[in-house]
């Protein structure tokens, strides 16, 4: 299972994430469908991600027959959610790795003011919860979309506010490039992990082809 290099995102490329993409794109996609979709998705990044960022340890294990080496997963690992779309996507995540720690933040565009001439949105985090964050960890940053970039660089200021993991990720099901270019441009030692680098951003910031609004569609809101 292997995360292809495209620029500066590493991209997922595996039968299973696309299959799970394509019935999120689809129009017709129910919000329940949807939702597993998403947490299925979900799942198959943890396990991409674990043997490129997480990290093991040896431990003796005791079968019924004799004493034999075995390899573990370190509980040094962090997801965070950015509400509300992100739930059934970390959901998945932590099927794969269940011993992750999980955060959680809200933070949200500002619709009504809209996009700038630099294609940023004005954001406002609200509220932010999040466990102790080590320098041993990997921290990753979940949420469906990443568009303009906007959210997701306020998302990262607030969760490396005072900390310093060994590795932060950010990871999305469909990411713009103008989106990548933002969060690469302003953390540099951030990796990108996406499950498709689409062709643009239509003049509302929306992802084209895209899938529409996650979070409007994984929970039954849109109109």
């Amino acid at each position: 299972m292997t995360l292809e290099r495209q620029g500066d995102a590493r991209v997922l490329a595996h039968p299973l994430a696309q299959h799970a993409l394509a019935v999120l794109r689809d129009a017709e996609t129910d919000a329940s469908t949807f939702r597993h979709q998403l947490s299925r998705l979900g799942r198959v990044c943890g396990y991409a991600l674990a043997p490129e960022y997480l990290e093991t340890s040896t431990v003796d294990v005791q079968t019924p027959l004799a004493t034999t080496d075995g390899l573990r997963v370190t509980d040094d690992i962090v997801f965070v959610a950015v509400l509300r779309a992100a739930l059934p996507f970390v959901e998945g995540l932590v099927g794969a790795v269940p011993q992750a720690r999980q955060g959680v933040l809200s933070a949200s565009r500002d619709e009504a003011t809209g996009m700038d001439d630099s294609g940023e949105f004005p954001i406002s985090v609200q509220y932010v919860n999040l466990p102790e964050i080590h320098p041993s960890d990997t921290v990753v940053v979940a949420d469906p979309m990443l568009a303009t970039g906007s959210t997701m660089v306020a998302a990262l200021e607030a969760v490396l506010d005072g900390s310093d993991p060994e590795t932060t990720v950010v990871l999305s099901a469909v990411s713009a490039p103008e989106g990548i270019e933002r969060v690469a441009d302003q953390f540099a030692d951030v990796e990108i992990v996406t499950a498709s680098v689409d062709d643009r951003l239509d003049e509302n910031g929306f992802i084209v082809p895209g899938l529409g609004d996650a979070g409007d569609r994984a929970f039954g809101t849109a109109e």
